[in-house]
């Protein structure tokens, strides 16, 4: 399930000094915030940011562009990452007034993020593995977990306050933001075996993605990367912001969902397929992570 941000209030109509892209700034010592709002059809709307820009959509659709890039939908419950200077091309084909566009802009001094960075690469190194914590741009269009989300949603109420301390909470918040976008970020570059030298975690990835729909046992996944069992949920938290039974428990419900929509498999047999081994756990973890019962969203997929 891609976790959607809090809706923000639109800007009053008497208020907007433009319907494509009006912009609310609040900038803070080390970082700004900007909340897009687009109330009408537009195509390659242009747009730039001179320092690393962290985005997140919260009502509607974008079509973006960016630079070597295929053109994507950009829809709420995703984020995307763009190093200074990046050139977006944007398109919005279905805003209008009963149904705007918003977006959050959250731009951040490199200078605060390397420190960051630096920091957790002499305090917190990334375990046995030759990789060191970095901000990457190979994984850039982001599904937002829940720990991403709320993080966001904590420092876009951080950035909006009217009080003295605002700058020293949005710093302690920034910190934190950086740490979960790097841990999705390695999530994802695990997922795609695009990591090397890392603790045997992208085969042990592989492993768990190749045997979901049978037993898969904690221990057996301790012994084959030489770990203990308390050091090993550790290292794959720091490492990747989720434990090894969460991320077991989101490969399977991936399977699900494309058995459900890619086959005319039964719940239950879909249940058995993707290693669940009770279908009403089954249907509440499927209900509680997309919102709807594995049958409902096949029929919401179909239609």
């Amino acid at each position: 399930m891609n976790y959607h941000l809090q809706p923000l209030q639109l800007t009053p109509e008497k208020n907007l000094l433009t319907d494509v892209e009006n912009r609310s700034i609040y900038t803070l010592n080390k970082c700004e915030l900007n909340v897009f709002e687009t109330y009408r059809r537009s195509e390659a709307v242009a747009l730039t940011f001179h320092e690393l820009v962290i985005t997140s959509m919260v009502r509607g659709k974008k079509i973006m562009h960016l630079p070597g890039a295929p053109s994507f939908e950009y829809l709420p419950g995703e984020t995307v990452l763009a190093p200074a200077g990046t050139n977006m091309l944007i398109d919005f084909p279905e805003a209008q007034n009963t149904n705007p566009t918003q977006c959050i802009a959250l731009t951040i001094d490199r200078d605060a993020v390397n420190r960051t960075v630096n920091y957790l690469n002499e305090y917190h190194p990334r375990g046995n593995t030759n990789a060191s914590w970095d901000v990457s741009f190979k994984f850039t269009h982001l599904d937002n977990n829940r720990v991403l989300a709320d993080v966001i949603n904590k420092m876009v109420a951080v950035c909006r306050e009217q009080t003295v301390t605002k700058d020293i909470l949005a710093d302690l918040t920034m910190k934190e933001l950086i740490i979960r976008l790097l841990q999705l970020q390695n999530l994802y570059d695990v997922r795609e075996n695009q990591q090397k030298h890392d603790n045997g975690f992208s085969q042990l990835i592989q492993f768990i993605k190749e045997n979901l729909h049978n037993h898969i046992d904690i221990d057996q996944l301790c012994r084959k990367v030489y770990m203990s069992r308390s050091h090993f949920f550790r290292t794959f938290k720091k490492e990747y912001g989720i434990t090894p039974v969460q991320f077991i428990i989101a490969e399977r419900l991936k399977l699900a969902k494309a058995l459900m929509t890619g086959t005319r498999m039964s719940v239950q047999q879909v249940c058995l397929e993707s290693g669940f081994e009770d279908t009403n756990n089954f249907i509440k973890l499927f209900k509680r992570t997309e919102g709807m019962t594995p049958g409902a969203y096949r029929n919401k997929v179909a239609s």
